[in-house]
């Protein structure tokens, strides 16, 4: 079994790192060999304890790493590590690093080859620059790999979804499936809100998280 998948979001801090570990676990129960790639991450510490002491590591990599069942190198799960929590376009400038998504590209190659199925977890929403003239957009067309898309689920979040989706479709790719997640515990008319969504985009809907609940039974 060779599977792939690209986490994209409506937004930051929409969840994104959460389902892609719950998506992890899913394929790692259902007898695959499974690793997580976060290929850009902000936001990251110098670790003092553990296999990565020492060097520069993301909360959110570290959670993709620990849901897997393969094991792959800091550097090829993670290939740009930056410490400020920003935009990564910006930290990059600010590290005097260029991201390069050929380097990303060869690095999941790696993790396909050692792997049944590779959970790739992207930055912020669909259109995050990541240099001077390419977005996490061109990052996923160039692995071309299906999408699964987190909407957020709080106000405003059907124009977002539907902006992503159209995006995610002006580019040729496949939609494999969105995931609400309930992020907002006081949104008005959430029923609602997720019945227009299911209405309006055309891919399956894989998974409604509640509000702290647990992301499961994914409908691949």
């Amino acid at each position: 079994m060779q599977q792939a998948y690209f986490v994209t979001g409506t937004d930051t801090n929409v969840g994104k790192t959460y389902i892609s570990q719950a998506l992890i676990r899913h394929f790692v129960h259902a007898g695959n060999k499974t690793a997580g790639m976060k290929p850009i991450a902000s936001g990251c510490e110098i670790s003092r304890h553990g296999i990565w002491q020492g060097q520069l590591v993301n909360e959110d990599a570290l959670a993709l790493y620990e849901a897997g069942n393969v094991k792959p190198a800091l550097d090829l799960m993670n290939p740009y590590r930056f410490s400020p929590a920003i935009a990564p376009h910006i930290a990059a400038q600010q590290a005097g690093v260029q991201i390069d998504i050929d380097v990303i590209s060869s690095a999941y190659r790696q993790l396909a080859a050692i792997a049944d199925v590779v959970v790739v977890e992207g930055a912020g929403g669909f259109f995050v620059p990541l240099n001077d003239s390419e977005t996490i957009a061109d990052l996923a067309v160039k692995l071309n790999l299906p999408l699964v898309l987190v909407v957020g689920m709080r106000l405003g979040c059907i124009n977002h979804a539907l902006l992503t989706v159209e995006a995610i479709k002006a580019r040729g790719l496949k939609l494999a499936g969105w995931v609400a997640n309930h992020i907002d515990p006081e949104m008005p008319m959430f029923e609602e809100n997720l019945a227009s969504l299911q209405q309006r985009i055309d891919a399956p809907c894989l998974s409604v998280v509640s509000w702290q609940g647990d992301a499961k039974d994914f409908n691949f």
